[in-house]
């Protein structure tokens, strides 16, 4: 079965949905968009780090992207917008990352499947590192979810219930250097953010609970993979982007069912 590249590719797509779900709520919630965009721009200097020292490029991946969101979490409040720090940290990382690269000699690198993921590619391996970090991802958060939860409502409630908001941003932190390093085989560094926010935005005005919200989300995030993968592989389309344009397209439909909902 796993021989067969649109079933490996079909399972990398819903692991990386399931990763990405519960945690592009969280990142929707707190308005987060942009520190992810950060750190999925990040991977790629990991990326160049992994070709040049013989690593896996999860491996790389995930050490820059955790550096990247220790660095803006340390330096955020010291004189700068967080906006612009956040600006200046990803795209100088990006720059820096794809600099890197053009210096590796000897190294067959296709940086467009990097920047745009290469879902077809996708090896047992590669599925191994998705479904072992997508389990990380989920129960990481399931752990930490009324933790996390209300500390994102209220952060003066969470300290007066004993707990520690710094502490449970970096719960996120973590988690989303995961799912940076674990997407960057299936969208690209530059469509991991919106992998992360298009399901949990779609789900968004149909959820009544948190926990719904995050359910639901996952299941559109899988079901615009399988679609995109489906899309892709008929119309001779780039995977990664096409997977993008599906939950792109189920945003559209669920904010137009919303409105209609509201009129009615």
């Amino acid at each position: 079965m796993l021989d067969d590249f649109l079933t490996r590719a079909a399972l990398g797509g819903v692991g990386t949905a399931l990763a990405a779900a519960p945690l592009g709520c969280f990142v929707v919630w707190r308005r987060m968009a942009y520190f992810g965009d950060a750190t999925a721009h990040a991977a790629i200097l990991g990326v160049a780090l992994s070709l040049a020292l013989a690593l896996p490029i999860f491996a790389g991946a995930l050490v820059v992207a955790l550096v990247m969101a220790g660095a803006v979490t340390a330096l955020s409040g010291r004189g700068y917008a967080m906006d612009t720090l956040l600006g200046v940290m990803a795209h100088a990382a990006l720059a820096v990352g794809l600099v890197a690269v053009s210096f590796l000699e000897g190294v067959q690198l296709d940086l467009m499947a990097y920047l745009f993921g290469d879902i077809l590619a996708v090896s047992r391996a590669d599925l191994a590192v998705i479904w072992g970090g997508a389990a990380l991802v989920v129960g990481l958060v399931a752990w930490r979810w009324q933790a996390l939860l209300t500390t994102t409502l209220n952060p003066d409630l969470a300290r007066a219930a004993g707990l520690d908001p710094r502490r449970e941003e970096l719960v996120l932190t973590l988690a989303l250097a995961v799912v940076v390093a674990v997407a960057i085989k299936v969208v690209g560094v530059l469509l991991i953010t919106a992998l992360l926010i298009i399901p949990a935005a779609t789900a968004r005005p149909f959820a009544r609970t948190p926990e719904g919200m995050a359910l639901l989300a996952a299941g559109l995030g899988a079901g615009s993979a399988l679609g995109g993968l489906a899309g892709s592989y008929h119309l001779d389309t780039p995977t990664g982007p096409t997977i993008v344009s599906v939950a792109a397209g189920l945003f559209v439909l669920s904010t137009t069912a919303a409105r209609i909902g509201r009129r009615v």
